[in-house]
């Protein structure tokens, strides 16, 4: 067989794998949906344990779910911050996705000690978690995150200094404002929530800040537009991404727009949180 028809047959048989080969690649995993997060735990290959955390001035213990990557260097920490409804299996299960991503993923339940019994979320029945999360104080809640933080940066298999938070809801409320406190974070991103609206705390911001909001969802989704507006008059980095159409607490109810969404939103937020932590 000459030279060329040996080429020609090699490209020929290249061509053909191309379409196997693209049938084989799947889409980014995303976390788990709120009705098959209890699952995706229970399937997990990935080391998850529970640590309970001192709390400067107090007795309580911060009830933490720690998820570990399976990777052979040190890994970046993320601090995933619940919803109002507390710490449930679905902010578990957003933990363990991160883990597979190469991040330390630490989830505190941010009610430990103020239930029943010093107990935290599942001390709480119906609303009243809810009304239980709105009377935790600023200074509270970034006493707690201080904690896991820290506590996270002294495990032996932690990168040093390189840290993150992720919110959703109020979560992601907490998490902007957390970025106004903690100026070692290394990157905050905001699942629909609401930035501070004090300029002269939006300044002390000192990460990048990447926000996920649905188009339709304009308690949330209206403040964009400002937050942009103060977050450059403070010279510091926000990239808002709004999808089209995805309603609140889209990554949780994967249901018609909201996947495409989650899936966006999703893969933006991996691409951002490694830039900005490596």
């Amino acid at each position: 067989m000459s030279p060329t028809r040996v080429l020609a047959s090699v490209f020929a048989l290249l061509l053909a794998a191309l379409p196997a080969r693209a049938a084989e690649e799947k889409p980014a995993a995303i976390p788990a949906a709120g009705d098959a997060a209890a699952q995706a735990l229970k399937a997990s290959p990935r080391h998850g344990e529970w640590a309970d955390i001192a709390i400067p001035g107090t007795d309580a213990k911060l009830h933490t779910w720690v998820v570990y990557p399976e990777r052979k260097d040190k890994a970046p920490v993320v601090i995933v911050i619940h919803e109002i409804f507390g710490l449930t299996d679905w902010v578990r299960a957003v933990a363990d996705q991160l883990a597979a991503e190469g991040f330390i993923a630490v989830a505190p339940d941010l009610l430990s000690g103020k239930g029943s019994n010093g107990g935290g979320t599942d001390a709480f029945a119906g609303d009243a978690v809810r009304d239980a999360i709105r009377k935790l104080t600023p200074d509270e809640v970034a006493t707690r995150l201080d904690a896991a933080r820290a506590h996270a940066l002294a495990f032996p298999a932690a990168a040093p200094d390189r840290s993150a938070t992720i919110g959703f809801c109020w979560g992601g409320t907490a998490s902007f404002a957390y970025a106004t406190r903690q100026p070692k974070l290394n990157a905050a991103v905001v699942y629909y929530g609401t930035a501070p609206t004090d300029q002269a705390a939006l300044a002390k911001i000192e990460c990048p800040v990447l926000g996920c909001y649905g188009g339709n969802d304009a308690r949330v989704t209206a403040t964009v537009e400002p937050t942009t507006k103060a977050m450059n008059d403070a010279k510091k980095p926000y990239a808002p991404h709004v999808y089209e159409g995805a309603g609140h607490g889209f990554l949780r109810q994967q249901t018609g727009v909201n996947l495409k969404a989650a899936q966006q939103a999703w893969a933006q937020t991996i691409a951002f949180l490694k830039k900005a932590m490596g």
